[in-house]
């Protein structure tokens, strides 16, 4: 009835591990943290559906609340289960680490305020505590203000598999 009533916008969230296992999770140094969201906004055309907060707030979240709140682990390797491992991870070799020939893809922030603002009933608000995004060596976000560069794309993974009957 739910469904029908709202056309299909309706969504569901299963929690399936309590907090101790996700604990235990993240101490493991082989686990990486990523995101499966699709792209969201605050405004315009990637806002009209309701967003898991995940969609915004993933990374400042593991930030915030595991290692400033919890100490659960250093901000190093945190960062580390954010890019490099990540990366190598899913055989994307070109991101992940600064080093020259690398796609430059950095987030910078502040570690003592940074954290996410989304809620299940709100989710549609960026973090704060993020002062510059670059991603492939474009501003995406300077000093906290988000610009109208869009230099991203695509990144497909060595066991990415095109559809038939698309790309």
């Amino acid at each position: 009835d739910i469904a029908v009533a709202d056309r299909g916008a309706s969504s569901v969230v299963i929690s399936i591990m309590e907090e101790a296992d996700v604990r235990l999770a993240n101490s493991n140094p082989l686990v990486t943290f990523g995101s499966d969201s699709a792209a969201q906004a605050e405004d315009g055309a990637l806002s009209v559906t309701k967003a898991h907060p995940r969609a915004f707030g993933t990374f400042p979240r593991v930030l915030a609340k595991y290692v400033r709140e919890e100490h659960g682990m250093r901000l190093e390797e945190a960062v580390r289960k954010m890019t490099s491992l990540a990366a190598s991870r899913v055989g994307i070799m070109d991101r992940g680490i600064l080093r020259p020939g690398m796609m430059a893809d950095i987030a910078v922030f502040d570690p003592a305020t940074i954290r996410d603002l989304g809620t299940y009933e709100d989710p549609l608000h960026y973090a704060v505590g993020v002062k510059d995004v670059f991603v492939n060596g474009i501003p995406v976000v300077l000093d906290g203000q988000i610009t109208d560069e869009r230099p991203g794309r695509v990144l497909r993974g060595p066991g990415y598999r095109p559809h038939k009957d698309k790309d």
